[in-house]
């Protein structure tokens, strides 16, 4: 006979911050912050959470390109060759996240004694919850959309006031509501950004060149991912050729520009 108590199900809660209508501070990522804080490197921190180093850099980067303010900064310099710390806009809105967590906490308690079958809140708490396998996400506002026969051009203004252009049809610019001053996101796979040095003077038909400094280098066998600072609190991520990045002489702290073309842009919005 089937054990009842294995079967049951009891609220829990997951608390998220929203940015620009996007899901960009959680449990998860909260912990990471709170790590990076105490222990100022992002190598210890990603061990004590039990996540990669990779995996922690990806989510530090698409942390500050979401929030209004970088929550985490990098050191150079001193003892070890610097480090990593939270901004004080970071430990402001640590101290908020768990003083909210500790209502809600109490809240979902009450509720638990009050609800009789939870199943159907968890089927439907289940298929509102998604993620995204692109690395790049990036929050900001409509500033331009054009509308031509078949597709349309949506321009978004990101933090730093950062333009980033995207081409889309006009059907889904009617399905996603989207107009002048609307909030929402891009996001561009890490596989559709190329890297080069010096593109500023390049005449090329890709509407996106992002210019700044190499903030990270992960180099592997066959491919190599490029973080670059753009400026603004945001960060692209690229994966190019490993054979790319040594043709380049790509270096950490070193000026780079990432290119990519309209028609790579997916265009979200909650």
């Amino acid at each position: 006979m089937q054990d009842k108590k294995k079967t049951g199900v009891h609220l829990d809660s997951s608390l998220w911050f929203n940015r620009e209508d996007h899901r960009f501070l959680g449990g998860d990522r909260i912990a990471l912050l709170e790590r990076i804080d105490e222990l100022g490197s992002i190598t210890k921190a990603a061990r004590a959470v039990g996540i990669s180093y990779k995996t922690a850099w990806d989510q530090i980067n698409t942390i500050n390109n979401l929030a209004e303010k970088p929550l985490v900064e990098r050191l150079t310099g001193g003892k070890g060759g610097g480090g990593t710390s939270l901004t004080a806009e970071g430990k402001r809105l640590i101290a908020e996240y768990r003083i909210i967590q500790e209502e809600l906490r109490t809240l979902l308690d009450n509720l638990g004694s009050r609800l009789g079958d939870s199943n159907g809140l968890f089927q439907f708490l289940r298929r509102i919850s998604m993620k995204v396998s692109a690395r790049n996400t990036f929050a900001g506002t409509i500033t331009n959309l054009t509308k031509g026969a078949v597709n349309a051009e949506v321009t978004l203004s990101l933090k730093g006031g950062i333009p980033l252009t995207a081409v889309i049809t006009n059907g889904a610019v009617e399905n996603l509501g989207l107009t002048t001053g609307k909030d929402a996101y891009a996001i561009i796979k890490a596989s559709s950004i190329i890297i080069g040095t010096d593109l500023h003077d390049v005449k090329t038909s890709a509407r996106n060149v992002f210019c700044g400094t190499i903030s990270k280098i992960i180099e592997g066998p066959v491919s190599t991912e490029v973080d670059i600072e753009i400026g603004g609190g945001n960060t692209v991520s690229s994966v190019i050729t490993h054979g790319s990045s040594q043709n380049l002489g790509l270096k950490v702290g070193t000026h780079a520009c990432a290119m990519f073309k309209a028609s790579s842009v997916i265009i979200g919005v909650n």
